[in-house]
């Protein structure tokens, strides 16, 4: 089994400069760095070479995807205006979505990065592949960027898949903490396409990623929603996966299975509030490894989305790394042990109940 890697030091010279997110501009708030900063990713990059597991990749070479390539879901008018302000000294795609000049390339070269991964994957040259890109993608939308992200990359490699490859049935699990609402309209009326997505219910965005939000058109039933108290833990997100993704996965049957891969559900999370740990994240990946092996040839390709610990998302990294590829590298998690002492961290009643009503949807799945 061969695991493909995709990453570019360009991918750390996004930049989201100081920005105090959800409090007011002004003299009572003191500047400081954006949560997206490349420090996580630059860590977890690090963490992956000095434990020596990146000895043991395939290093993929990304490429900046075209403006037709994006143009696939995005209108031309948000291409051409991610262009103009990263060309004028950079801007906000939207609320709390800033970026300085150079972006716009790359954040083509993130798209670009999935596109390069899948293509690995679909084409046999890899079982595999983790592409560790920034900007992240899942919260942009056709018209707009939003939620730190520019382009939508996994959005835009199934739709270059699919024109190129003729890749067929796609289902894409998103674990980061914030609803993946914009891979959910990339493919809301579409039946070929399965959206998964698991969060901390409200989280962000606002009012968004319900249990009632289940397609439309001859895509009902093909998105799938599981918000999550907050606080929830190894033993709710395991429970989720078992007993909602699982199902799905099988009743769907894909050719290709695309995580969303956000750390930002984590104990250590600034933004988010739930506590996996690096090993749930493991567990998680394994058992989606598990329905790939069984539904298509174990055909899986990852994109980072989120994750703002930079002490504790290359652990996390690490781990799925590791599972994706079969390789130990022995290196521990320093925080494991005390994070898998916190109360609560079992599944809880009111989490099982959640899980449940998720569960309930299943059965729409064709």
């Amino acid at each position: 089994m061969t695991t493909g890697f995709v990453f570019h030091e360009l991918y750390l010279w996004h930049n989201t400069g100081n920005d105090p997110l959800f409090a007011p501009a002004g003299l009572t708030v003191q500047p400081g760095e954006h949560a997206e900063n490349p420090e996580t990713k630059r860590r977890m990059k690090n963490l992956l070479e000095v434990s020596g597991l990146t000895d043991h990749l395939a290093m993929l070479k990304p490429r900046p995807a075209t403006d037709d390539e994006l143009a696939r879901f995005h209108t031309r008018a948000h291409i051409d205006r991610i262009r103009q302000m990263s060309d004028s000294g950079g801007g906000d795609a939207s609320e709390m979505t800033p970026f300085g000049t150079g972006s716009f390339e790359i954040a083509k070269l993130a798209a670009g990065g999935a596109i390069v991964a899948l293509e690995a994957v679909l084409s046999g040259q890899v079982s595999n592949a983790y592409a560790l890109i920034r900007p992240p993608g899942h919260h942009a939308v056709a018209d707009l960027g939003m939620g730190f992200c520019l382009f939508a990359n996994a959005v835009v490699a199934i739709h270059h898949g699919r024109a190129v490859h003729g890749l067929g049935r796609v289902a894409v699990v998103d674990w980061d903490v914030h609803h993946g609402n914009g891979t959910q309209a990339a493919f809301y009326d579409d039946p070929q396409t399965l959206t998964i997505s698991l969060h901390a219910d409200r989280l962000y965005p606002a009012n968004s990623g319900t249990l009632a939000e289940r397609g439309e058109g001859a895509g009902f039933g093909y998105n799938l929603n599981i918000p999550l108290p907050p606080g929830s833990g190894d033993g709710a997100y395991l429970d989720a996966v078992q007993r909602v993704v699982l199902p799905a996965l099988h009743r769907f049957k894909p050719d290709l299975i695309v995580v969303a891969c956000g750390f930002d559900a984590s104990a250590a999370d600034p933004l988010g509030r739930m506590m996996v740990t690096s090993d749930g994240f493991a567990r998680m990946t394994a058992l989606v490894m598990q329905a790939a092996d069984a539904l298509c040839g174990g055909r899986i390709m990852m994109t980072h989305e989120g994750g703002y610990s930079a002490q504790y998302v290359p652990y996390c990294g690490l781990a799925v790394l590791e599972t994706l590829s079969g390789v130990s590298t022995g290196v521990v998690d320093p925080f494991l042990d005390h994070m898998k002492g916190f109360g609560q961290m079992e599944l809880q009643p009111h989490q099982a109940a959640a899980v449940d009503a998720a569960a309930a949807l299943v059965a729409d799945i064709g």
